[in-house]
């Protein structure tokens, strides 16, 4: 552990051209604001070989290419160390300078339209049930919280989401499904998020929205980003083809 900073850390590698710089502690929103944080201040002050830094709950992965590094180890104290050892000198004094708070940091509040139950959402049935609540009440504590990205993966733009009330909370299935369709939102635990593209699963489905939230071609290809607010907007089935059409 490395204790220069308000908040300890460690640095580990992660293979020949990542370090994985990670939190002690567990994951908490204030867990969330110095992973981003540190994030931006990473971010703002790139060394030479800096590729890219991707967070996630209590960590993050700094990605780096160790021939630039190497490169531009002339004059370096540590020429002579492994380039781990320069990469984790550069990322220790970035770190030790005064970090930008991560209540400066600019957030957003992104609205995402779901078509809840029937079709779109099969297992909204069995969370009610299993809950001991009507499908409606369902929608209404799903659609009424405010959550936050805290990170994104298991598939590109997927978001994992922070806040959802335990009133609804649901296991996963026991055997996932083989394919999901893009936009669907599900339950896993007292989590919930929507799957960005095609793929398997094992969250309890309760909806979908018709919006693309992986978008490849588009210069930042994910709708969301960690530390973005979301709410769910109810549609009707007809105005989920309304927005499909792009007439909403």
């Amino acid at each position: 552990m490395i204790n220069d900073t308000p908040f300890p850390y460690e640095l580990l590698p992660l293979g020949d051209s990542a370090v994985i710089l990670r939190l002690a502690g567990g994951i908490s929103i204030e867990t969330h604001r110095i992973v981003s944080s540190l994030t931006a201040a990473i971010e703002a002050q790139p060394f030479a070989g800096f590729m890219e830094c991707v967070p996630s709950f209590a960590a993050a992965a700094v990605h780096y290419d160790p021939l630039l590094v190497s490169r531009s180890r002339a004059g370096d104290e540590l020429m002579h160390g492994t380039i781990f050892e320069t990469v984790c000198a550069r990322l220790k004094a970035c770190l030790s300078k005064e970090l930008t708070s991560a209540a400066d940091q600019v957030t957003r509040m992104v609205e995402i339209p779901v078509c809840y139950g029937g079709e779109y959402g099969p297992d909204l049935s069995f969370v009610a049930d299993l809950n001991g609540l009507s499908e409606e009440e369902v929608i209404a504590i799903h659609a009424a919280g405010s959550y936050l990205v805290y990170m994104l993966g298991f598939a590109p733009g997927f978001p994992y989401l922070g806040g959802m009330s335990e009133e609804i909370a649901a296991p996963r299935h026991q055997t996932p499904r083989t394919s999901i369709p893009q936009g669907s939102v599900g339950i896993a635990g007292k989590q919930t998020g929507v799957y960005s593209v095609s793929t398997p699963g094992g969250w309890q489905l309760i909806g979908r929205t018709p919006l693309a939230l992986f978008r490849p071609q588009e210069e930042i290809p994910s709708l969301l980003r960690p530390g973005d607010s979301v709410r769910f907007k109810p549609i009707t089935s007809q105005e989920y083809m309304l927005y499909i059409e792009g007439e909403l």
